[in-house]
């Protein structure tokens, strides 16, 4: 299309293109289409049109700059490979290895279609939102389809494809019909991965996500041949027939569609790490530089040492880069998977992987251990571990400590030695010496388990279990791959609520308790009539808000704290002791939603800020005039004074709406005391009658309400045009905190320094269960709330240590930028084994770690790694390597650390602390 210029300003151009973003953005679904576009040109276009602003900044003076000349038509083909056209059977490709925010952005279709119809230029590159996650609710613009292999049999023809992976099977094999010339109904297909035949791929309704179908996978074809007797037989090149037809996708389109790697937008929740619109939304401030980007080249280091290549970045996969080069760099694993392992690999284990993942993983070591500089691309890595772990397939960002897990579970079960597991049944300590009983749990644990993982990072804890009735004790001895230490004691909790009042007597003012973590709504009632001196005749009504509506009031003093969540919302009302019957009424804020367009055409009153709450007596005759006087004197500490104001409220029947004088009053005096005018006008309230029906509260004044019997509260819209809002401060019922709101990240700040040590006594500190893990007591038959001691008893070669920086929500994780103050060098966790027959010390040192930086959504991932032989620290940063000084391996970023153990002349591997296992972790221990 040739560029149509706009007659816009550049100023115009950015605010439409910012109106258009915003509601585009509030609307997407499945379905929608977003386009690419190269950052080079959006980021010329953002220059172009902040123009104004850039240079108002450079001392105050635009007149002394040139103005920056309008961008040309839009320009792709930086992004492409040049070899690639519509025409093609591929359609245009897109550059491999593209990062979203550093190569292109994505952009809305109605964005796009604006700037197109400006700028012109292409190619196209039109990809939809789809659907994606564990549970399928999270929205995903699939940049990079699934490019299949496929294979035709027995003609050894070879054709390369598109397709979505939300397309079906029976998608696949129309697509794979038409591309080889073939009737459809002589066509089957087969999941051909590693040029194996894995399952005959004859559901047609079946989409190739549910099916497992990786990226770069191979896809057998092959042509039915009809028999003399009517029937089908397939040509086999081994001479079997197995029956079944199949069906498959379309055409490919000229705009590819693909996966993952762009937007991630929970339904209800904030897109993490979407660098387009953010950008979109920032139209208004001026351009910024990009950010840092992780680079592709490594650097050149002194000597020829191997174990310095890096990862290259595939799309937000520094989290598996970042695990995989420390256990790269496990000398242990370094030394076993560049020997003959092969005999090792156990196909027949039916919690494996037949061995696939232990070679991939073998392959990439090797690599990553020869000799030169060139950065691995670890592809086919990826694609096998997304077979065995769909969860990890796409390229979103993921958690690399669950990556770990996952992965040492996967190659111990790969490489497990036994062939044939036993069955134990496992015996109860029955007061015998905890050494027989550990002993006997381990024999147990290795006659099932044997690999090179249990033999290097499997240990062995002691736990305990107490019951709170009949003080009944169970022990057993439990295998650990890792250990998973909390940031803090967690014994306490600290809390933030914002207190409101019924009667006007004070602003609303957030207030933060510390409770017991494992405390009840009680505690935190308790804690917060202390804190603000709450009156004999007062009491707390305790709500949590979602959607500036109240979800639920929390009145059962019973009800868990662990039941609220750090980025819940609360609210307390502080209200009189009723004596009489009363309800509540429920003042709910709203105010006119604008359609963001040239119209402005008005779309209806949307709900915001924080509802406020006010007890009504239910024997009482209550009036719309009441109503508009107990309203007026909940919203009065938020009038401005400075403002004689638009709106007045006209003096009310003054009738007993609550049982005291807490209890709403007429307005007479509040009125005259404002200093505003008396002209007649009420607030603009509604009232929801018991039919759901809204009931102007302007008009009659002294006619009564009818109150539903069968709700405990009576619902009140306030409609807030903007005259009115002038009168009003309501910027205190907006932005309602969270009950825990996490810090911005602090490198090394802690005004008391956590050490590894705290962590690991809080660790293993005796607990009661949380009430949803409370353990069935064999004697009392009954489920009780046992308290729970670990303790160290055997450990491995190589100790994992996992920092619990995420905590986990109803809609997302948060982070804790805590400082971990860890030792690099002799970490002796000695004092922390209960096994007191081996008195040698516990001597560990730090050999790798993981980083984390930046929010979940939009973090990064790298990992320090000590090259033993020589005794140097490096950075590896996907691609890119660069050493460091050993000073600077320590940061708040640290999350999950790896020690070696120190050998000492006195260390033993018989005295039962060494080498040791078990391939199930205890992170949810806490």
């Amino acid at each position: 299309m040739p560029e149509v210029k706009s007659e816009l300003t550049p100023e115009e151009e950015k605010l439409c293109i910012r109106d258009i973003s915003i509601s585009a953005e509030a609307q997407t679904k499945e379905g929608d289409t977003f386009y690419l576009i190269t950052q080079r040109w959006w980021h010329e276009w953002l220059e172009y049109v902040n123009q104004n602003q850039i240079n108002s900044l450079n001392d105050g003076s635009a007149s002394e700059y040139c103005a920056l000349k309008r961008p040309s038509s839009i320009d792709n083909s930086d992004i492409i490979y040049e070899a690639t056209s519509e025409s093609s059977v591929m359609g245009i490709e897109l550059r491999d290895t593209l990062v979203e925010g550093t190569d292109y952005i994505l952009l809305p279709q109605e964005v796009w279609n604006q700037l197109y119809t400006w700028y012109g230029g292409g190619p196209i590159l039109a990809r939809k939102v789809i659907s994606s996650g564990l549970s399928q609710t999270e929205l995903a613009v699939e940049v990079y389809p699934l490019r299949l292999q496929l294979h035709l049999m027995p003609n050894d023809e070879c054709s390369t494809i598109r397709i979505s992976k939300k397309e079906t099977i029976g998608e696949l094999h129309k697509k794979a019909s038409k591309i080889f010339n073939l009737n459809p109904e002589q066509v089957c297909i087969w999941d051909y991965f590693s040029h194996q035949k894995h399952a005959l791929m004859n559901d047609m309704e079946k989409t190739l996500d549910d099916a497992n179908i990786q990226m770069d996978q191979d896809i057998l074809v092959e042509v039915v041949s009809n028999n003399a007797g009517g029937g089908a037989g397939f040509i086999h090149d081994n001479g079997s027939a197995p029956n079944g037809t199949i069906t498959g996708h379309v055409e490919p389109s000229k705009l590819n569609f693909s996966i993952a790697g762009g937007l991630s937008a929970s339904k209800g929740s904030a897109r993490n790490g979407n660098a387009e619109l953010s950008q979109l939304q920032s139209l208004a401030s001026p351009v910024r530089e990009t950010e840092k980007t992780y680079g592709t080249s490594g650097v050149s280091t002194r000597g020829s040492a191997c174990g310095l290549t890096g990862l290259l970045n595939l799309g937000n996969t520094c989290f598996m880069n970042s695990a995989i080069q420390c256990l790269v760099h496990t000398p242990e694993f370094a030394r076993y998977f560049r020997e003959d392992y092969y005999q090792e690999i156990n196909k027949q284990n039916p919690l494996g992987m037949v061995g696939e993942l232990a070679l991939a993983f073998g392959d990439l070591l090797r690599k990553l251990w020869a000799p030169g500089r060139t950065p691995v691309a670890p592809r086919p890595f990826k694609t096998k571990l997304a077979r065995f772990a769909p969860q990890f397939s796409g390229y979103n960002q993921h958690d690399s400590q669950e990556l770990l897990a996952f992965l040492l579970d996967g190659l111990h079960e790969d490489l497990n030695r036994v062939k044939h597991k036993p069955y134990i049944k496992s015996k109860d300590a029955d007061g015998r010496p905890d050494e027989e009983v550990a002993d006997e749990y381990w024999a147990n644990h290795i006659a099932r388990n044997d690999s090179i993982i249990v033999d290097v990072c499997q240990g062995q804890y002691k736990s305990t279990l107490v019951c709170p009735v009949c003080n009944k004790v169970s022990v057993t001895f439990d295998p650990f791959m890792y250990l998973s230490l909390p940031l803090q004691s967690a014994t306490t909790r600290s809390m933030t609520v914002t207190i409101f009042t019924c009667d006007g007597s004070a602003l609303p003012s957030a207030c933060t308790v510390t409770v017991p973590k494992q405390g009840r709504c009680r505690d935190l009632i308790q804690a917060l009539a202390n804190a603000c001196s709450l009156k004999p005749n007062e009491k707390f009504l305790l709500a949590e808000i979602r959607g500036h509506l109240i979800h639920r009031y929390l009145e059962d003093p019973l009800i868990s704290l662990s039941s609220i969540k750090d980025d819940d919302h609360l609210a307390v009302y502080k209200i009189p002791k009723l004596v009489k019957s009363s309800k509540f009424l429920q003042l709910i804020h709203r105010r006119e939603e604008r359609e963001v367009g040239i119209s402005q055409s008005s779309v209806g009153w949307k709900p915001y800020g924080t509802p406020l709450v006010s007890p009504i007596s239910c024997d009482d005759i209550i009036t719309r005039g009441d109503i508009q006087s107990i309203v007026y004197k909940m919203l009065s500490p938020m009038l401005r004074t400075e403002n004689p104001g638009y709106y007045n409220f006209s003096s009310a029947k003054t009738s007993v709406a609550a049982s005291n004088s807490s209890s709403a009053t007429g307005t007479s005096e509040a009125c005259k005391d404002s200093g505003v005018a008396d002209t007649n006008e009420k607030l603009p309230l509604q009232l929801v009658d018991e039919n759901n029906a809204c009931i102007d509260l302007t008009i009659g004044e002294d006619k009564a309400v009818k109150v539903s019997s069968s709700s405990k509260s009576i619902l009140v819209f306030i409609d807030w045009p903007q005259q009115l809002l002038e009168n009003y401060d309501t910027h205190y019922l907006e932005n309602l905190p969270e009950v825990t709101k996490y810090g911005s990240v602090t490198k090394k700040a802690r005004t008391e320094p956590l050490s590894l040590y705290s962590c690991l006594e809080a660790f293993l500190r005796e607990e009661p269960l949380v009430p949803e893990d409370m353990w069935y007591c064999p004697q009392c038959k009954e489920r009780r709330q046992a308290s729970k001691k670990l303790d160290l008893w055997r450990l491995p070669e190589v100790l994992v240590i996992h920092l619990k920086r995420f905590s986990y929500s109803r809609s997302m994780k948060h982070k804790l930028e805590t400082f971990v103050n860890f030792p690099i060098h002799d970490f002796d966790v000695t004092k922390y084994v209960a096994n007191k027959n081996n008195s040698q010390r516990q001597l560990y040192e730090l050999y790798a770690l993981t980083n984390h930086y930046g929010g979940m959504g939009s973090g990064h991932y790298t990992a320090h790694i000590k090259l033993l032989d020589e005794n140097r620290w490096y950075n590896f940063d996907d691609s890119h390597i660069s050493p460091i000084n050993e000073e600077d391996v320590k940061s708040a970023a640290a999350y999950v650390l790896f020690y070696r153990r120190v050998k000492t002349d006195d260390n033993s591997a018989s005295n039962g602390i060494a080498s040791s296992g078990g391939h199930h972790s205890i992170s949810s221990r806490k």
